[in-house]
C-alpha cells in the first residue's frame, strides 16, 4: 500500500515554469538559502557569486520551473542561457518532506531538456560537496566533475553534462 501511495503522489507533482518573481519561486529560493545554511559551515549568499537575478532566468535568456504537490510548492530549479556557451542549472532544489520520490530526478530532466531545446549541448552545474543527496543524483544522471568554470564562493564541486 505505501509504493501505491508513493506512486499517486509522484503522479500528483506538476512542473511548471513560472515567473522568477512570483511569491512561489521566491519561498522556494528562500527556503533553499536556508537549508544551505543550516547544512553547511559556509554562509551561502544568493547574492554573491554566480547569481540567479530574474532576468537571467526568465526567456528569452532561461526559465524558472516550481514543482507543485497537491498546489503547494515542493521544489525548484532554473535554467540559464547562454549563446555559444553551456546551459548553467541553478538553484535546484526539493523539499525535504518530498524526497525520495525521484521528484529530483524528474525536476533535473526537466531542466536538462528545457536547456536541451533552447539549443544548447552542454550543461554545468556547481554545488557543494555537503549535498551529498545532490552529488548522488547528478553523477547518477550522467553529469561529470570538471574544472571550476567559475568563481561561486560556496561550490567546491563542478560539474558538466552532453545533452547530446
Amino acid at each position: 500500500m505505501g509504493e501505491v501511495e508513493r506512486l499517486l503522489t509522484v503522479t500528483a507533482v506538476q512542473i511548471v515554469a513560472i515567473d522568477p518573481e512570483h511569491d512561489d519561486a521566491r519561498s522556494c529560493l528562500d527556503r533553499y538559502a536556508e537549508e544551505l545554511n543550516r547544512r553547511s559551515a559556509r554562509t551561502f549568499d544568493p547574492s554573491v557569486g554566480a547569481t540567479v537575478q530574474p532576468d537571467e532566468v526568465r526567456p528569452p535568456a532561461g526559465e524558472f520551473f516550481v514543482a507543485y504537490l497537491r498546489g503547494e510548492p515542493i521544489g525548484c530549479g532554473a535554467v540559464k542561457l547562454h549563446l555559444d556557451a553551456p546551459a548553467e542549472i541553478k538553484r535546484m532544489w526539493i523539499a525535504p518532506q518530498a524526497r525520495g520520490l525521484g521528484l529530483g530526478r524528474r525536476l533535473l530532466e526537466t531542466l536538462e531538456s528545457c536547456a536541451r531545446d533552447a539549443g544548447a549541448s552542454v550543461a554545468r552545474i556547481e554545488t557543494n560537496s555537503d549535498l551529498t543527496q545532490a552529488l548522488t543524483l547528478y553523477t547518477s544522471a550522467g553529469w561529470t566533475q570538471v574544472e571550476p568554470f567559475n568563481d561561486e564562493p560556496y561550490a567546491d564541486r563542478w560539474l558538466e553534462k552532453p545533452l547530446g
